[in-house]
């Protein structure tokens, strides 16, 4: 089978949850025996060997572009990248026989769409997050978060076979007036099926992601600090880099917490993992989230995981309140606080419970089981 992925992104020249869901997808398709290329932007040098498997062909839809300014996507990347994309698949969509798309930034989703006819391959796409009106309005105010809100409607209206990550956004794109299936796939984790043993928490709280408005650090910072009041010997670490990583600095210094609270950047993984195998817990304060891997990375090493209810927030969906973690019900950080503070109360209960909710759901967590469904789509018959 022949099969087009479609992303403005690759790993590693850029990091994300959809840029290692591409990745792991293309070395799957390679290891059944299929052919596969990659349209993408240019994110390297040219003439640099990309770190890629070199039976992957790797075809540029656009050249070289900043796509962030301020942590927010900019809207001329997605705009050249679409044209790049309609340009391609009017010329080479014969040759394939699926064309699999990550929906967001829209626009290559659109001229899949558009070029379908010619190229008669089956369209797959991905729907991470299915944004709110409201949320679009404030991601990008009021007439370009009416425009945004649109394109997403109009990209749902595409005849498709979707997937989402979260039930949350799955139901969000039938409202949308989908066009098309959708399918829920609830497995992103590729390590072991078997949860680490528990064993007694060190008191530490592990942040780990990019750090973008959207995942509020402050907040987190500040719940730290809160908790650490009614726990002895309490500390934080904030894993991740972003354009607020000042702002994480400024809001340690504001609650002078320099001395139990650090923020080092970047983590090789094995630090990482052997840190939050150490946790009290996982923190994860975002007000928006499409899956929330992290939290399914700390259950598999029997830690909880804190997060907070929201309506963007898909996480929550990864967390049964009181056995594998707590959800806060709102970013207020005594909020925060108190369900850092529910789960050193529960102590190796909750830390056992957590290790027999990963065990009795790693199938349908594990990357392989939604590998398997994606790979079984491209096979039927197009609508």
């Amino acid at each position: 089978m022949r099969v087009c992925l479609v992303y403005d992104c690759l790993f590693p020249y850029t990091v994300g949850g959809a840029e290692r869901w591409y990745r792991n997808l293309c070395e799957r398709l390679l290891a059944e025996g299929h052919e596969v290329t990659y349209l993408t932007l240019r994110q390297w040098d040219r003439g640099q060997q990309l770190d890629l498997d070199p039976r992957v062909r790797v075809v540029v839809a656009g050249p070289r572009m900043e796509l962030y300014t301020g942590g927010r996507r900019r809207i001329l990347p997605p705009l050249v990248f679409g044209a790049g994309v309609l340009w391609h698949l009017l010329r080479h969509g014969r040759r394939y026989d699926a064309v699999h798309t990550c929906a967001f930034p829209y626009f290559s989703l659109l001229a899949a769409a558009l070029a379908r006819p010619l190229g008669r391959y089956r369209l797959v796409s991905d729907w991470f997050e299915v944004w709110s009106r409201d949320y679009w309005i404030g991601y990008l105010g009021g007439l370009a978060g009416h425009v945004g809100a649109l394109v997403q409607r109009l990209c749902a209206r595409v005849p498709q076979q979707a997937f989402c990550f979260s039930e949350l956004h799955a139901k969000r794109l039938r409202e949308e007036g989908l066009r098309g299936q959708v399918t829920v796939l609830r497995g992103l984790y590729a390590g072991s099926s078997e949860p680490s043993p528990p064993r007694k928490a060190d008191a530490l709280v592990v942040f780990a992601g990019r750090l973008i408005p959207e995942k509020r650090v402050t907040a987190g910072v500040a719940a730290v600090a809160a908790a650490a009041r009614r726990i002895e010997g309490l500390r934080g670490v904030f894993y991740g880099g972003g354009p607020e990583r000042e702002a994480l600095r400024a809001a340690i210094a504001e609650h002078d917490a320099q001395s139990f609270i650090a923020a080092p950047g970047f983590a090789d993984g094995d630090l990482l993992d052997a840190d939050m195998r150490r946790a009290l817990c996982v923190l994860l304060p975002s007000e928006r989230e499409g899956y929330g891997m992290v939290v399914i990375e700390a259950c598999a090493h029997a830690t909880p995981a804190v997060v907070v209810a929201a309506p963007d927030n898909a996480a929550t969906e990864l967390v049964q309140d009181g056995v594998n973690g707590v959800i806060a019900e709102d970013a207020d950080p005594e909020q925060i606080a108190d369900a850092i503070v529910r789960v050193h109360e529960a102590g190796m209960a909750m830390r056992e419970s957590t290790a027999r909710w990963f065990a009795e759901n790693a199938q349908p967590l594990s990357l392989e089981s939604s590998l398997r469904h994606v790979l079984d789509s491209y096979s039927r018959r197009p609508r």
